[in-house]
């Protein structure tokens, strides 16, 4: 799986980076080739998807067995390597830190991506629940169905959802930081929860910019304790990543792919692929995250070919004939 933590990764843009040379890559699918010898449950040949603390963009991968989950039958690989991180990461929001109930409302920033997806068909299995996404226009048409109210990510989204509900929402998830969390803590309604999981308002550039870094957190609201106090908010950070690699919070997340898989086995949630990608053109899989042009989650399958170039020649003789 190709994530957006991936890009941050590769610039910089997180608490103690790994020193290279390292292979990115949190998230697979695969079969299984070989077991260590306490390993109980599995077999070799079994279908698996599995969360890795780095090295999962690679023909082989090794990890400890409890990040390891079987693949549903009617699940193919790509939407099992779609899987872990998008689907955990919105369950978890949703239902272990905000609490998500009947009758509730959710603003969640690219709703168009892998997690905004998961987040939105997570939502329709809880009744009456209104989820109002921002996302790039050009992705409105193809996922208008997802969410109940649908925003350009550059219009005023809170004046947009003040209009519609006057009170604001019980749900921010915000993965932009910077300018939002102001907006977003704005928008909760008393006993709201804001949560913030990822700042990508901070790629800007094919490289790290500090001047970007710096203005995005410049753009961050201060936030009073007291305030927060007065207004009844919560305001919570989320980390997949560290909840499973940093603070070994990996019987937790078995429990909660338990009750995704159940989900997807009886038809409720199902992972949205936008593409498929050979290890070769990871350069371009990326720069399609990166320009925000993805619907649902970009996947790098090693058996793929890389796509191959038409020259300019080619094009010229089938153009002018």
């Amino acid at each position: 799986g190709l994530n957006f933590i991936d890009l941050m990764v590769r610039q910089g843009n997180i608490d103690n980076p790994p020193k290279t040379p390292l292979v990115p890559g949190f998230e697979c699918s695969g079969i299984v080739e070989a077991l260590g010898d306490s390993v109980k449950g599995f077999e070799i040949g079994d279908r698996v998807m599995a969360f890795v603390n780095y090295n999962a963009w690679a023909e082989v991968v090794c990890t400890p067995v409890e990040f390891v989950y079987k693949i549903p039958d009617d699940m193919n690989f790509s939407e099992a390597a779609a899987f872990p991180m998008n689907f955990v990461t919105a369950y978890m929001m949703l239902f272990e830190v905000a609490n998500l109930r009947e009758g509730m409302s959710v603003l969640v920033h690219s709703a168009g991506g892998g997690v905004g997806q998961a987040v939105a068909q997570l939502c329709s299995t809880i009744p009456n629940v209104t989820v109002f996404g921002t996302a790039s226009s050009f992705k409105h048409e193809a996922i208008k169905n997802s969410v109940t109210h649908l925003f350009d990510r550059n219009a005023d989204y809170v004046q947009e959802v003040k209009r519609i509900s006057a009170d604001g929402v019980d749900i921010v998830l915000d993965c932009l930081c910077g300018e939002n969390t102001g907006k977003g803590l704005s928008l909760l309604k008393p006993l709201g929860t804001y949560i913030l999981y990822g700042s990508s308002n901070m790629v800007t550039g094919e490289t790290k910019s500090f001047f970007s870094f710096a203005k995005s957190w410049w753009q961050v609201e201060k936030v009073n304790p007291i305030k927060l106090y007065e207004e009844n908010k919560v305001i919570a950070g989320f980390s997949l990543l560290n909840l499973l690699f940093k603070q070994n919070r990996g019987g937790l997340i078995k429990g909660v792919m338990d009750k995704l898989l159940n989900l997807y086995n009886s038809k409720k949630i199902k992972p949205v692929v936008d593409s498929l990608w050979a290890l070769e053109e990871v350069k371009e899989a990326m720069q399609r995250i990166h320009d925000r042009g993805n619907i649902g989650k970009l996947i790098l399958d090693v058996e793929k070919a890389p796509t191959p170039l038409v020259s300019a020649k080619t094009r010229c003789t089938a153009r002018c004939g």
